[in-house]
């Protein structure tokens, strides 16, 4: 109840009102279509009495008009439920499409300790069933449940007023011991189907994490291990499915045997009565068209309740999603942060991804407004979570991050994510072109300022070499570029942002020397009139800048320009010397 609850504002908008009439007039057309339906059989009876001459010859219309009118109510009542079912159609394409949109906006504002611990490809399999489910919770819910309940209650009536009592407990009977049997084996097949969504997302998972890793599987060789390994885990869906599959048989089987039994029982009654001369031929004929009118609803039953169980599970699990609390948030009335000059200021910061392990202890660092601090050490040291925590995909545990005096925590994510530009050490592209990617730096951003971060990039004359430009597809991950191209157009990207704070984190390191000396001098020019804070492994790629923080195991232990930390000969010259020797021995 708590789900479908969830589900209801999505189905009655309150800023729509013209959906909110097509749900009412799609409801009274609901209860128009039964009413018809049930009263169908009345002339089917008389239609039948009137051929058999028992009792109704005074009827006006006679038979042949009788049994017209019959077939008119059969078709005005499919007519009814289509133009009901045309009405409400653009209520739950809005409802799926609003509640869809929710979801996808609550997943990028999840943090980034979320995304990390997900695996992409179960994320969409909930999705996808999650918004599947409520789509046929709406189509059946509100078309099949609701209206079947009405209907068995005024068939109900009719056969307690008209033929008695007996009929309305054998009836009522058959309904109770029918969804009795039905709600017990479906809670039995919920559990086998929620193994089976198990291995389906298991499998599927797998799937993607090996076709995203296709370079890898091809370097070691690997393809029949991957194979082998989406083949356990489809033989485990495997499994689930055919105990779903023998489930559904025993659950059809005994629903007909109880519909069979209930049936019987009524036409027993009502065959004694026109033998007795207390029913006519018609009467038998209507008790029969009424029972086959609830059995195939009933029928169905199984099916809908079933389905509607399988989507309430797989809407709880998106439902699930959508509460999965948001770690970092803007607090209530938070300002947009203003840039003057974009003075980055750590004030003995103290983080942890882990509680119990701590990875920054009291870190204090300063980049004047324009100035290039670089931040090296040791794997592991702390730099990569430093520049977590600045465009903060973390909050800090202790301390400060000020930028021009305004704590990050202050300010909304929006603006403070609009002031500080991204260069990582490997740059995803989207599987578009190569106008689309650098143009995601800025929306709105017109050719020729596309054109412009390309050449101060320099990668324009590279575009404008291939056979299709701009309108290059990159392929999945950006595939079909090379590690330097791919670098160029993020730098292009970040450029087109134009941010006045620019981030690059180990930007150079997956590059050869060679490369890696054009694409630093494309972010030297980046960083003119910027504040730059460099995240780097490779020490030579930041000899120039106007400071060197060194880091070790979390705490800094040296800080100053290049000559002077090589003049100290403490951690950053240790460090130098042993990557003089590793590149002397390459």
């Amino acid at each position: 109840m708590s789900i479908i609850l969830r589900v209801m504002p999505y189905i009655w908008p309150k800023d729509n009102a013209g959906l909110r009439i097509r749900v009412v007039v799609a409801l009274a057309l609901l209860v128009l279509a039964k009413l018809v339906a049930v009263y169908t059989p009345v002339l089917y009876k008389q239609a039948v009495d009137s051929l058999a001459k028992d009792g109704v010859p005074a009827v006006a219309l006679g038979a042949v008009g009788l049994t017209v009118a019959y077939g008119v109510a059969r078709a005005l009542n499919v007519g009814l439920q289509q133009w009901r079912d045309a009405l409400f159609a653009p209520v739950a394409q809005r409802a799926l499409r609003q509640l869809a949109l929710s979801t996808f906006r609550h997943i990028h504002h999840l943090s980034m300790r979320y995304h990390i611990t997900r695996k992409t490809g179960g994320l969409s399999r909930i999705i996808e069933r999650g918004v599947k489910g409520v789509d046929f919770l709406l189509r059946f819910l509100v078309f099949n449940i609701g209206p079947l309940v009405l209907e068995l209650a005024l068939v109900a009536i009719i056969l307690a007023a008209l033929f008695g009592i007996w009929y309305l407990v054998i009836v009522a009977g058959t309904i109770a011991i029918y969804v009795w049997f039905t709600f017990k084996v479906t809670e039995w097949r919920v559990k086998l189907r929620r193994e089976m969504n198990d291995q389906d997302t298991d499998a599927n998972q797998k799937a993607i994490d090996s076709l995203l890793n296709y370079e890898t599987v091809k370097y070691f060789d690997a393809e029949e291990r991957e194979a082998a390994r989406y083949d356990t885990a489809m033989a485990a869906y495997e499994k689930a499915s055919l105990l779903t599959a023998y489930s559904l048989a025993f659950l059809n089987f005994g629903q007909s045997v109880i519909i069979t039994a209930g049936l019987i029982g009524v036409m027993v009654l009502a065959a004694i009565g026109v033998q007795a001369g207390a029913l006519t031929v018609g009467d038998f004929v209507m008790v029969n068209a009424y029972m086959i009118q609830i059995t195939v609803p009933l029928n169905f039953l199984g099916t809908v309740y079933r389905e509607i169980r399988q989507a309430l599970i797989d809407m709880s699990d998106m439902f699930d999603l959508l509460e999965q609390p948001q770690e970092v948030q803007d607090k209530p009335g938070a300002p947009a942060l203003k840039v003057n000059g974009g003075e980055i200021v750590l004030e003995n910061v103290h983080f942890g991804y882990d509680p119990d392990r701590e990875i920054l202890k009291g870190v204090t660092i300063r980049a004047g407004a324009g100035e290039s601090v670089a931040i090296v050490g040791a794997t592991g040291s702390g730099k990569s979570t430093i520049g977590r925590l600045l465009f903060r995909f973390y909050d800090v545990t202790g301390g400060a991050l000020k930028i021009d005096g305004q704590d990050v925590r202050d300010v909304t994510q929006a603006s403070l994510h609009a002031a500080i530009g991204v260069v990582p050490q490997d740059t995803v592209l989207f599987n578009d072109t190569i106008r689309y990617n650098i143009a995601y730096g800025r929306a709105g951003a017109t050719q020729q300022e596309v054109e412009a971060a390309a050449r101060a990039a320099q990668i324009h004359d590279f575009i404008a070499s291939l056979p299709q430009g701009y309108d290059t597809a990159v392929g999945e991950r950006g595939l079909k570029l090379s590690g330097g191209e791919k670098q160029r157009v993020g730098i292009a990207r970040t450029l087109l942002k134009n941010p006045p704070i620019l981030l690059l984190d180990e930007a150079t390191s997956a590059l050869d020397t060679e490369t890696e000396q054009e694409i630093k001098a494309a972010l030297d020019r980046a960083g003119q009139g910027r504040t730059v804070i460099t995240i780097a492994h490779r020490l030579s790629t930041v000899m120039e800048a106007d400071r060197i923080v060194v880091l070790e195991a979390g705490r800094v232990v040296e800080q100053g320009t290049h000559d002077e930390l090589l003049a100290r000969g403490g951690r950053y010259a240790q460090l130098w010397n042993l990557q003089q020797v590793e590149e002397d021995a390459a």
